[in-house]
């Protein structure tokens, strides 16, 4: 296994990162949290990332991808955060991208996939019903009737839940709350009767929405993957999603760095630098060593999601652990390099820490990761 990018890995890094500066520079991001724009992202960048291909990174050539796998797009995802450009990017182009095609049926693969590809359609993975990550504490409750599905539930912290245009969301067919059996993925309309999206104000100002379904009616074509299937299905999708947001997170703690090595060397105290006190440089070079660990975890695990290596489930957790430990490290110390300031609205390093916190709970803390990893290694 290589932890070295490809030269076509690394293209797309440079695009990426052309992109972000230039396009998308954090002020853009300011500018939508400032207007309260109601989804939260710019629907003209979405399409300007469209053509550039990147929601078909994950999706074959068939549908009008580039089949590049998730190393590809989590180059993107990382180069993106640095600048935190808000797009459906990681619901759409990860999540909604890697279940249709791995688990959707030919029909459902020629409906969606080709969408996603142009932009047209994004998604939203809907799992969590309580404020700590778990899919098997599932109780929203989907039953049959003649050939239909009757869904009936709520869905909180859904990400992009409230503009996505497709719904794939985690029900229960048979069993209890607690059973990792029973459970069943649905494909579904966002615009249909019964569903109310009420979106979320969370610290990092991004796009999140509790979704309620009131006897939604759904045909047995909804269903993703095979009934009752779906306690192996949200595990293998939600462990790609993990190492797409870990990648993302170690963007964010690489920029909210660099703008503190930036500030450092800018500040003065005592009529020094600052940088030049022997404790902050000790402070400074444990981030640094934290940061580069955290991208040799993300690169192992991306490289073992594409491979399907056996090792996939202890990779992703490990560098879901690594990544939150690191950017919540990162965050703090920027902060606390920055003095006062640090904390004000007009500084942009405090978007990082807003970031930080709300990114470290999706799919799972630290902590919640630090219990699956040392599960499935047998301890």
């Amino acid at each position: 296994m290589k932890l070295i990018l490809t030269e076509e890995e690394q293209f797309l890094k440079d695009t990426a990162t052309n992109f972000a500066n230039e396009r998308s520079p954090i002020n853009h991001f300011r500018s939508l949290r400032d207007s309260n724009d109601p989804i939260l992202w710019d629907k003209n960048l979405w399409n300007e990332m469209s053509k550039l291909g990147w929601p078909g990174i994950m999706i074959p050539e068939e549908f009008g991808g580039s089949n590049f796998g998730l190393s590809g797009i989590c180059v993107v995802l990382q180069e993106c955060a640095k600048t935190l450009t808000p797009s459906p990017l990681f619901a759409t182009g990860v999540l909604g991208a890697y279940s249709i095609n791995t688990y959707g049926t030919q029909e459902q693969k020629e409906m969606y996939l080709p969408a996603i590809v142009n932009g047209k359609l994004t998604t939203s993975l809907a799992v969590d019903e309580a404020s700590h990550h778990n899919p098997f504490q599932t109780e929203f409750i989907a039953k049959k009737q003649k050939d239909n599905y009757i869904l009936s539930g709520k869905k909180t912290f859904v990400i992009d839940g409230a503009s996505s245009d497709l719904i794939i969301v985690l029900a229960r067919t048979s069993g209890s709350r607690g059973d990792s059996t029973g459970l069943t993925l649905f494909v579904v309309n966002a615009d249909q009767d019964g569903i109310n999206k009420i979106k979320l104000d969370m610290a990092d100002s991004r796009n999140y929405a509790n979704i309620t379904f009131d006897n939604v009616t759904v045909s047995s074509d909804a269903i993703l993957g095979d009934l009752e299937t779906a306690g192996e299905t949200i595990d293998d999708i939600l462990d790609i999603g993990r190492i797409a947001i870990s990648a993302e997170m170690l963007g964010n703690a690489e920029a909210a760095f660099d703008t503190t090595l930036d500030y450092l060397k800018q500040r003065k105290q005592f009529g020094v630098l600052i940088g030049s006190f022997q404790a902050l440089q000790h402070r400074a070079a444990e981030m640094f060593c934290e940061i580069e660990l955290t991208k040799s975890s993300v690169m192992a695990a991306m490289r073992a999601a594409d491979e399907r290596s056996n090792d996939l489930q202890r990779l992703s957790s490990l560098a879901k652990t690594v990544s939150g430990e690191t950017l919540h490290l990162v965050s703090n110390e920027a902060i606390q390099m920055h003095g006062g300031i640090g904390v004000t609205d007009e500084y942009d390093i405090g978007f990082f820490l807003k970031r930080a916190r709300v990114a470290e709970q999706i799919f799972g803390s630290s902590k919640f990761h630090t219990e699956r990893y040392a599960n499935l290694s047998g301890f």
